[in-house]
């Protein structure tokens, strides 16, 4: 599985970079156990990435969409979403609310262009299907995770419970972030639309 950190560099300074905001974030984290149930996730992606690679190089452009999430989701365990210190973003869009949970939300829409490039290249459909194919498994994705978010906040209850669920008093959270989600995906595609016709 490490095999590809030797023959790709690209992914081998990612890797390093993001092992670099784990230590970060595994120092003194506001809630050690909201840390682990957060992280846990980000660790078994990354595992997926290096298992992929070793059988697959993705593009540059892939890579560093997929190691976007990671970091974000990685800082967001040490805070607990809710927490971050976002307030320059959220002043800049006029809300009161702490939104670096949204935003991170929308990068995991950008595993749809590793999931559609992955399958253009390996013949597997045609490029519109791929794209499709995408969209669709980061969508079904999005609503899997807030189902999961819902089980542990109300298993673990209480505040932790509460911080790991991160909604922040807004009744439409589990939606909008699956928009959110949605939008991130529709994006990279759309990235990845502009590249095929560039290239």
């Amino acid at each position: 599985m490490f095999s590809s950190l030797r023959t790709q560099p690209f992914l081998a300074i990612l890797t390093l970079l993001y092992s670099c905001v784990f230590l970060f974030t595994a120092f003194n984290p506001i809630s050690r156990a909201v840390w682990v149930a957060e992280i846990l996730p980000a660790l078994l992606i990354l595992a997926g990435i290096l298992y992929m690679a070793a059988h697959f190089e993705f593009s540059k452009t892939a890579y560093a969409l997929m190691f976007i999430w990671l970091v974000l989701h990685t800082i967001g365990a040490k805070y607990t979403f809710a927490d971050v210190p976002f307030d320059w973003f959220n002043n800049l869009i006029g809300s009161e609310r702490n939104n670096y949970d949204r935003v991170a939300h929308f990068s995991i829409g950008f595993y749809a262009y590793p999931i559609a490039e992955y399958l253009i290249k390996t013949k597997k459909c045609s490029a519109p299907l791929a794209m499709a194919f995408g969209l669709f498994t980061l969508m079904s994705v999005a609503a899997g995770y807030e189902i999961i978010e819902w089980w542990y906040a109300a298993t673990a209850g209480g505040d932790e419970g509460i911080a790991f669920l991160g909604s922040q008093g807004d009744i439409w959270d589990a939606q909008k972030d699956m928009l959110c989600d949605t939008s991130g995906a529709l994006m990279a595609l759309l990235l990845m639309v502009t590249q095929r016709k560039r290239g």
